[in-house]
């Protein structure tokens, strides 16, 4: 396997170790694991687990603006922009990590180094649907408002109760209209590894 490839495999499994555990509940040791290789191993590749944190924000960051950056670009849709993105941002939570990785990021708002990436990627995908979007910061405001409440409901496990309580049931089929089932099977496949 080339250690490009190896490297693209412990950032996967350290997506979904900092997802499922958090910036303070993740190690390397429990990285390597996930991906199947040693603890020195990801020790050498990224030096410390804030490395490999920033590393692990980038990549979603950037995996969100180039899916978004795809939907702006996208002439044959009778869907509006806002709608078109929200879609495609819940189809994404298939990869529970990526979204949940972000999210721990912006719970260390306060800290120098990681705040100020998470900062600096949340900006970013405001930006690009202000600039390239054509969003007002108002719309902006409400898309962004919008992620943020489906991935806390993502991050509380809200899926879970979905088949006991119908305040959540009621709750989940206004915020996924179209896309519930995705959102079901992010939290069924949660619950089946844990």
């Amino acid at each position: 396997m080339s250690a490009t490839r190896r490297r693209e495999l412990v950032l996967e499994a350290a997506t979904r170790v900092f997802g499922d555990e958090g910036y303070a509940g993740a190690t390397t040791d429990k990285v390597a694991r996930a991906a199947g290789v040693s603890q020195p191993y990801v020790v050498r590749i990224f030096g410390t687990k804030e490395n490999l944190f920033l590393e692990v924000m980038e990549r979603a960051g950037n995996r969100l603006l180039a899916a978004f950056t795809e939907e702006i670009a996208r002439i044959d849709s009778e869907l509006a922009l806002p709608h078109r993105l929200g879609l495609r941002y819940v189809t994404m939570l298939q990869d529970r990590g990526l979204v949940l990785s972000l999210m721990h990021g912006f719970a260390l708002g306060a800290d120098p180094v990681i705040g100020a990436s998470a900062r600096c990627g949340f900006m970013n995908i405001y930006r690009l649907v202000v600039n390239e979007g054509g969003f007002t910061p108002a719309e902006a405001y409400q898309f962004l408002a919008g992620g943020m409440m489906i991935n806390t409901m993502l991050g509380l496990r809200m899926g879970d109760e979905f088949d006991t309580d119908p305040d959540v049931r009621d709750l989940l089929r206004e915020a996924f209209p179209e896309k519930l089932d995705v959102f079901l099977a992010v939290t069924r496949s949660h619950q089946e590894r844990a």
